[in-house]
């Protein structure tokens, strides 16, 4: 298995609330690799959208992606980038 996890600034205006927070999940769920998200020594899965408004990520959050998988790395990858922009 690969394990691919990187630690990420949170860039997007509304951090990881609603909107964001609802398309976060949702490109996660394109992904067969498990994906956590890591804020404060709590962890989450990165697919559950009530388990990513409960960490209260807001901007300039630092975070780690991690997953496991054979997208692990594109995974990884393309959350990042969410969490870098707005979505609207």
């Amino acid at each position: 298995m690969i394990m691919f996890n990187k630690e990420v600034v949170v860039r997007c205006e509304s951090g990881l609330h609603n909107k964001q927070a609802t398309y976060f999940v949702q490109k996660a769920n394109e992904f067969e690799s498990s994906i956590w998200l890591e804020s404060d020594n709590r962890k989450m899965n990165a697919k559950s959208l009530l388990g990513i408004m409960s960490l209260g990520i807001i901007t300039g959050t630092k975070v780690t992606l991690s997953a496991v998988g054979s997208d692990a790395e594109a995974a990884v990858n393309a959350l990042e980038t969410l969490l870098q922009r707005d979505v609207y």
